[in-house]
């Protein structure tokens, strides 16, 4: 079983800086998420899109604010389950909690915070007869590990930055990769689908667009696809592989089912205090919290999860009294021993 301090539910944004917030109180801290990396919607969804709303960064894209708050957190070495989803939840007779993820991970620890985002994310499945019969039989809707498709033939179908970066770098890892897009537009970064452009016209990719999937075909495993060109009509094409890449679909998930107290599909909290849910113990921050007032901001995430760090300290160590310190006055020290703090001035008598 793994133990820490706060066991923090969704490794997005807001997660990742509860890891920072925790460590300056010298708190460990370990991170479930349903998603193969950190980061949320930042990586999954827009890693190349910029963000133009937090503090200190005029713009900043999403894939390097993930990778900035990854650097930040290093010194207090969380741990993570990633590819995972907390699934139940047990309160023991000492009062700490045992999350079970559906892999049946078990994790305890006498604070849990829910920093889900918009919750636990379901990929959006294409209206493909008989498309579940093949899921981890060459369908799949996440990519984990892009060796599995080494020297294979696939092909990846959406119009948005996971499905233009994922040709892009698959193009060195396949046999073939066709990507297929029911429009002629993309909507990711310029610099991606002029990339995907010059793949194509070097022969690295082939693009079809102004078409969509409509069949699968083969006998337990899949063998190929049906392709419903505009103006070509029907393709056929043999494949191994068939990703689907059309974002994904938040949902509470298992985690409506803990007893929490929801509204509109988000976890009312405590504002006023610490974001504590009505379950003691429990707090939620970020996205997945709702209370009057709430701004579904990154940069509310970050104050939400300060405000219940100060809050969680107190529940683990409720006989000491803990006196703040703006970094600026006492640095940061990680657990791996490292140190940063501003350097002293050296003040010499006159005289």
């Amino acid at each position: 079983m793994i133990k820490t301090d706060i066991l923090i539910i969704g490794a997005g944004p807001t997660g990742l800086f509860c890891v920072f917030e925790a460590g300056l109180l010298k708190l460990k801290t370990h991170l479930i998420d349903a998603l193969p990396q950190p980061g949320g919607q930042c990586s999954e969804i827009y890693p190349k899109k910029p963000i133009y709303d937090i503090p200190g960064f005029p713009e900043v894209l999403a894939g390097d604010l993930v990778d900035n708050l990854m650097e930040q957190i290093k010194p207090f070495e969380p741990g993570f389950t990633l590819g995972d989803r907390a699934e139940t939840i047990e309160t023991l007779d000492d009062g700490t909690f045992v999350v079970t993820t559906k892999r049946g991970v078990k994790h305890n620890a006498p604070v849990v915070a829910i920093a889900g985002g918009l919750g636990s994310f379901e990929p959006r499945k294409p209206p493909i007869p008989g498309i579940e019969g093949f899921e981890d039989k060459g369908v799949s809707y996440i990519i984990r590990d892009p060796e599995v498709y080494r020297n294979k033939k696939m092909v990846i179908a959406g119009g948005g930055d996971s499905a233009l970066d994922w040709s892009i770098f698959l193009a060195d890892v396949a046999d073939e990769v066709t990507l297929v897009h029911r429009r002629k537009e993309f909507r990711g970064a310029l610099d991606s689908v002029e990339k995907v452009e010059e793949l194509s016209k070097a022969g690295k990719i082939n693009l079809i667009t102004d078409a969509e999937v409509k069949e699968l075909f083969g006998e337990g495993e899949l063998s190929g696809v049906g392709i419903k060109h505009k103006e070509k009509g029907d393709i056929k094409l043999d494949v191994d592989n068939f990703i689907p890449l059309f974002g994904l679909s938040p949902k509470l998930g298992p985690i409506g089912n803990w007893g929490l107290e929801i509204e509109k599909n988000a976890i009312k909290v405590d504002n006023s205090y610490d974001y504590q849910t009505n379950i003691p113990g429990i707090y939620a921050i970020g996205d997945v919290n709702t209370y009057k007032g709430k701004l579904k901001l990154i940069l509310s995430g970050f104050h939400e999860a300060a405000i219940m760090c100060q809050s969680a300290y107190q529940r683990i160590f409720p006989d000491k009294k803990y006196v703040m310190k703006y970094t600026t006055v006492g640095g940061v020290t990680g657990f791996d021993g490292s140190k940063k703090e501003a350097k002293k001035e050296v003040v010499k008598a006159i005289g």
